[in-house]
């Protein structure tokens, strides 16, 4: 494989690059920290404002949505030339990379016409409402219940873990309409105003300090039915073009707080008793190991986004990058925290130059060993449908959902 840019790729970067230039100088050394959540939305899209009008928020994308029609690789240039601006957070990566994607396979033409330049612009910020607290990674064991009441829908319920819900416009839902038939076969998606009466965010405080995942209550929500994705009851099958997106989104983080240059940079200044600490036997085989991983999951990216660009759904082996890449993510933040001892807590770039990455990274972490399925969902992904080995024993595939016994039967 050539990993060097084709002539027209070198022609993307320079245009990416000047473009950033001009658009993105302000992004160029840290800015102070948003004073309030408020502030830090108005950032973000204010930054994808800039993006959607120059054609870069959505570069894979057709031109006819407002997406630039480029490839897989002039994506993964203009990710790698952003990499040396300090931009605002993204905000829109669960709305761009997997709420509108399900939006595209299933609603209207005149839902896609109002829904997508929004998300686009920044205008609509968007969750995905999956997760309860009975059902993560058994995610068809979901209770939320939709009731169909002439040509509305009346939900009722709980979602647990829902990443930026207390900042978003609109989500999709995934409801259980038929507590007769086996789990996977009775569920229905939708989507939604988060500004609907009977929505109620509330905000979870992380380990971190963050406040990025919510709990959201459902009463008497009432959804038109032309906001129903997919058919009555194959709602499983909605909620896989979601899942393999998120995987993908999840996967494809290049983990630009801690990653394998930063640990490099880190292993260069810091000094142990016997020298720098690259020059120890023990760190040095370690960065090895990650470098290899490193690399080994850049190429399954590209292979992966070679396949979108050529019209196919994310497959199985997003899982692989997963399943790797988070906790190779924790690992990293742990011999950061290590190596840099107390300096670690510091956030002020002049007492500290990497500003408490490694803590951030390193509390933030575990999470993504959950988000998007966790380590053991993802091995058996890998398992059965990419090596095909023999699946699980499920005693409960067949049986009707109100059948199910739960810990109170």
């Amino acid at each position: 494989m050539d990993f060097e840019d084709s002539p027209e790729e070198a022609e993307f970067r320079a245009q990416a690059r000047a473009w950033l230039e001009e658009n993105a100088a302000e992004y160029k050394t840290p800015r102070p920290q948003p004073g309030s959540e408020a502030e830090m939305v108005k950032d973000a899209k204010a930054w994808q404002a800039k993006k959607a009008a120059g054609r870069y928020a959505a570069i894979t994308w057709p031109e006819e949505v407002g997406g630039m029609g480029g490839t897989p690789m002039q994506k993964v240039i203009f990710e790698q030339e952003s990499g040396a601006y300090h931009l605002p957070p993204n905000v829109f990566a669960i709305g761009l990379g997997m709420c509108i994607p399900t939006m595209m396979a299933y609603a209207t033409p005149e839902q896609l016409k109002y829904h997508v330049p929004r998300a686009l612009s920044g205008e609509d910020i968007w969750c995905q409402l999956f997760s309860e607290p009975a059902s993560g990674s058994d995610l068809a064991g979901l209770r939320t219940k939709a009731e169909k009441d002439g040509d509305e829908w009346v939900i009722n319920g709980q979602k647990i873990w829902t990443s930026g819900a207390q900042i978003s416009d609109w989500g999709i839902l995934i409801t259980r309409t038929d507590p007769t038939v086996p789990k996977h076969k009775g569920l229905t998606m939708f989507f939604l105003d988060m500004h609907s009466p009977g929505v109620e965010v509330r905000p979870i405080k992380q380990i971190s300090g963050a406040r990025g995942f919510n709990e959201v209550y459902f009463t008497d929500v009432r959804i038109p039915d032309s906001q129903r994705l997919g058919e009555v009851g194959n709602g499983w099958k909605v909620s896989l073009t979601t899942l393999m997106n998120e995987r993908l989104s999840i996967s494809e983080s290049d983990n630009r707080g801690v990653n394998i240059d930063t640990m490099l940079e880190l292993a260069r200044k810091v000094e142990t008793e016997s020298g720098p600490a690259i020059k120890d036997k023990a760190v040095r085989e370690q960065l090895a190991e990650w470098y290899a991983k490193y690399h080994g999951l850049r190429n399954g990216r590209y292979r992966t986004m070679t396949a979108l660009s050529q019209g196919d759904t994310p497959g199985p082996e997003s899982s692989i990058n997963k399943a790797v890449n988070a906790p190779m993510l924790q690992d990293m933040a742990a011999l950061g925290l290590d190596l840099i001892d107390q300096a670690g807590l510091l956030y002020d770039p002049e007492l500290e130059g990497f500003r408490r990455a490694f803590q951030d990274a390193y509390l933030g972490s575990p999470g993504l060993r959950i988000a998007g399925g966790t380590d053991e969902v993802m091995r058996n992904i890998i398992a059965e449908r990419v090596l095909g080995l023999p699946g699980d024993i499920r005693v409960d595939k067949d049986v009707p959902f109100k059948d199910i016994p739960t810990g109170s039967s």
